[in-house]
């Protein structure tokens, strides 16, 4: 209990002096960093991150929201300038969501849809496969909406469940494989209260090797240790939908979903692509605008706000989702943003 009351303290700490939306924005927008082969557009992508080499890794969702039927190939790595070096993926996935590059270039893919997550080579071999494409699974071996996926310093896989509009349905947990895929323990309930979910939608790990959760449907940013002891609930990030943690402890923390204004569940109902559509007061966070945060993973102080490209009225045109919901950072410190409603990756960089 101790505990929990100084993770709360330390919470309120950095969140005093750090009024929502109120911190500098030391960043310039870059569009059109990238260049495509003819005719390809980018679709709806969440997926993205940069290799030991620096270049840029995404996976889009076949130029549009889902590549259920396509043959497109859904997976890019781009240099530095842009310039494409690979494409490839076809037929393996359905709904990329979440993407990790590993110390040996290896791409670990998480597809909610397809309920997979799926090791590949940086020449696009199959490396292993946790779960069944297609069949959502509690068991030791399967899936079940998975969102995004992290690895630690010595191999093993971690993996957050749960994408469910609708509060206490659907799996809300994080599962621990060996390097091999052989689960070793999962944790994680429904719920607000310390170390329970909902919607975890991102992971990340600080230079201690503590596990950064993007819990989206509490608004806040857990910490846990990697056998899944709570640690800290922040709040002053606002709405998480991607997470992400340098080698210097900076942490940056994008925002695509908070509204001011009170969703109609009648308006948004059908959008939860076969879950029960959404509850409604689905990105409901007053006070807070959409962008990224960027702050200390060490005391949780927010020093700089990058607001949302799509401008101050987007939650009235565009209830669902703007801006990014899955980012990273170069070894310049440049961001990279990837949009799932304007289907866009941006790159911001330093003024």
């Amino acid at each position: 209990m101790l505990r929990l009351i100084l993770a709360a303290a330390l919470a309120a700490a950095a969140f005093a002096g750090n009024e929502p939306n109120s911190q500098p924005n030391p960043y310039e927008t870059v569009k059109g960093w990238f260049h495509l082969p003819e005719g390809r557009t980018m679709g709806s992508t969440s997926s993205v991150a940069i290799d030991s080499k620096g270049h840029i890794w995404i996976a889009d969702r076949c130029g549009k929201n889902s590549c259920a039927g396509s043959d497109l190939n859904p997976v890019f790595e781009f240099d530095e300038s842009g310039k494409m070096l690979k494409n490839f993926g076809a037929g393996m996935f359905i709904f990329p969501h979440g993407m990790f590059i590993d110390k040996q270039d290896n791409i670990y893919i998480a597809d909610e849809l397809a309920h997979i997550m799926v090791k590949l080579s940086p020449e696009g071999k199959v490396l292993l496969t946790i779960g069944q494409k297609g069949v959502a699974s509690d068991a030791d071996d399967g899936l079940d909406q998975p969102t995004s996926v992290a690895v630690a310093g010595n191999g093993d896989i971690f993996i957050s469940e749960g994408h469910n509009e609708r509060r206490g349905q659907g799996p809300a947990d994080i599962r621990k494989y060996s390097k091999d895929g052989k689960l070793i323990k999962r944790w994680g309930e429904h719920g607000s209260g310390p170390g329970q979910l909902e919607m975890p939608h991102s992971l990340t790990f600080d230079t201690a090797g503590r596990l950064l959760v993007a819990d989206r449907m509490n608004n806040r940013v857990e910490i846990f240790d990697q056998d899944g002891n709570f640690i800290a609930a922040w709040t002053q990030f606002s709405r998480p939908s991607g997470v992400f943690v340098d080698r210097h402890d900076v942490l940056y923390v994008t925002d695509s979903e908070s509204q001011s204004v009170k969703p109609d569940p009648n308006a948004a109902r059908g959008r939860g692509r076969g879950r029960g559509g959404m509850n409604s007061d689905y990105g409901w966070n007053p006070g807070w605008k959409r962008g990224v945060r960027i702050g200390s993973a060490k005391t949780g102080e927010v020093v700089a706000f990058i607001p949302d490209p799509q401008g101050e009225d987007l939650t009235v045109r565009h209830p669902a989702t703007t801006g990014a919901e899955g980012l990273t950072v170069d070894r310049h410190g440049n961001i990279y943003a990837a949009e799932v409603g304007p289907k866009d990756v941006k790159r911001y960089v330093k003024k």
